[in-house]
């Protein structure tokens, strides 16, 4: 076509990059709908097409939604207003990215257990997902328990850290499966809690178990914590559990 600088569908296509399906629905939404051929109905497009075109592309680049780019495109000029916009959307994207970040190293975490593994219960691998997934709510948790330095500390922990507690609570919960039933006295299940709690007590360092002993926090909002974090275990292992870690912890408090 090309007469007096009128493009078909495909040369406009061609020109701009824009696959065709997706300059169907802009024409669809009202987005950017160009002149009709009246007798063939054939979409011909110009070049103020071209340039609505970039400011569609401009305001996507920034992230806007299709819906709030057809309201920008209606203002003929923009004012202090588009930089309150500007700043709630750049607040939202920062807060995604966040996500993203988080999201990325969960996956590296899990790719990595799973390799090392070899074969990790679904159920345990869930939960640490989900672990994974709240850690920002547990600091927020922690911070409105002015437990900030807490947080500090343990925002320093490496992944390599963060995967070698992974891999103990991992074997730390195949020996529970094994050994669930046994009198909570029994010496195999007293060493299978001293060695989780050792290996606990490693990853977090005494600096951080001093602050957290000292710390005067209400049974409901340790409870509050808990729940962030669904057990893997079922709830008559859960309660055999807690019974052998309550046994251990009064030997200690013996010796």
């Amino acid at each position: 076509m090309n007469k007096n600088n009128k493009f078909s569908i495909g040369e406009f296509s061609e020109k701009t990059g824009i696959p065709i399906p997706t300059l169907h629905y802009y024409d669809e939404i009202g987005l950017l709908r160009p002149e009709k051929n009246p007798s063939s109905g054939h979409r011909i497009y110009s070049y103020q097409d071209i340039i609505v075109l970039q400011k569609i592309l401009s305001l996507k680049f920034l992230g806007y939604s299709l819906e709030k780019i057809t309201n920008l495109l209606n203002e003929s000029s923009f004012s202090v207003d588009l930089n309150k916009s500007l700043s709630l959307h750049l607040q939202a994207l920062e807060k995604e990215e966040k996500q993203i970040e988080q999201s990325i190293k969960s996956i590296k975490r899990v790719i990595r257990l799973v390799e090392e593994e070899g074969e990790v219960d679904s159920t345990l691998l869930f939960s640490l997902i989900h672990g994974m997934r709240t850690e920002h709510i547990q600091e927020e948790w922690m911070n409105r328990h002015m437990l900030t330095d807490v947080v500090d500390e343990l925002s320093k922990k490496s992944e390599e850290d963060k995967i070698s507690l992974d891999k103990t609570f991992i074997q730390f919960s195949k020996e529970v499966k094994q050994l669930y039933g046994k009198p909570v006295e029994d010496p195999k299940v007293q060493e299978m809690i001293k060695n989780y709690v050792k290996a606990s007590f490693s990853f977090l360092g005494e600096n951080l178990m001093k602050k957290l002993a000292d710390t005067n926090i209400e049974e409901l909002d340790i409870q509050e914590l808990e729940n962030m974090i669904p057990s893997s275990f079922a709830e008559n292992e859960q309660k055999w559990l807690n019974e052998a870690m309550e046994y251990y912890m009064k030997q200690e408090e013996m010796e």
